[in-house]
């Protein structure tokens, strides 16, 4: 049924068993990744040569230290200065397992997929497409058909891809608004696009799609045309 009792919290107590196993497997198969077929870069150019690399250290060391320290500074503002500002104003109020709040949402990353949870009239066909909505972002390798790999030789694609953040964006403000009037025909519009994005705008814009030219190494389009070594 709809009400949570011990069968639903054995599942998640499962699922807080084995998800930690799920995320050192993908470790591992991020690290293979990383080691055996190797990294992308911005401009999406294998590398020909040591002209189009760099040393790891001090550059990279240094670039990531620098965003960590970014990170750590911002992320202690808000645990020890406003440790609250985030929070959803329904949390405090007192328990009370009589009353349900009226209009619950999820945290912010989680809401376009709320968003398109409630889209459906359907409590199963929701449930199905906001774990679709998932899903899909795996299948990428395969529904881009392009042979270009960088969006910055792509123009049209940049388009498309600029319109899907406008909906997701759109998406995440329609789930923490109620489900009623104009935000559910909102919603439905923001995840036919969402859907439509991956499933018929990049398998047919790789197609039709005429890309600018692509440099024939990373070096190139800095110090100019050099051969490699």
């Amino acid at each position: 049924g709809y009400s949570i009792d011990n069968p639903t919290l054995n599942r998640f107590f499962s699922l807080h068993y084995l998800i930690p196993f799920l995320i050192f497997g993908v470790v591992i198969l991020h690290i293979w990744a990383l080691h055996v077929p190797g990294n992308n870069n911005p401009v999406g150019i294998s590398v020909k040569g040591k002209q189009d690399t760099v040393p790891f250290h001090p550059y990279y060391t240094v670039k990531d230290g620098f965003a960590l320290t970014v990170f750590i500074i911002l992320f202690a503002y808000f645990i020890f200065f406003a440790p609250n500002v985030l929070g959803h104003a329904d949390n405090y109020i007192q328990a009370n397992p009589l009353v349900t709040p009226a209009h619950i949402v999820p945290e912010w990353y989680l809401l376009p997929f709320y968003a398109i949870l409630r889209a459906v009239p359907d409590k199963l066909g929701g449930v199905a497409l906001m774990f679709g909505a998932i899903l899909i972002l795996f299948l990428l390798p395969w529904l881009d058909t392009s042979k270009v790999r960088s969006a910055r030789y792509r123009p049209l694609f940049r388009q498309f891809y600029a319109l899907l953040v406008l909906d997701c964006l759109l998406l995440g403000y329609l789930g923490a608004q109620p489900a009623e009037g104009i935000y559910i025909v909102l919603a439905r519009i923001g995840t036919v696009y969402y859907f439509a994005h991956f499933l018929v705008v990049l398998p047919v814009l790789g197609i039709v799609e005429k890309p600018k030219a692509v440099p024939e190494s990373i070096s190139e389009p800095v110090l100019g045309a050099q051969p490699a070594e």
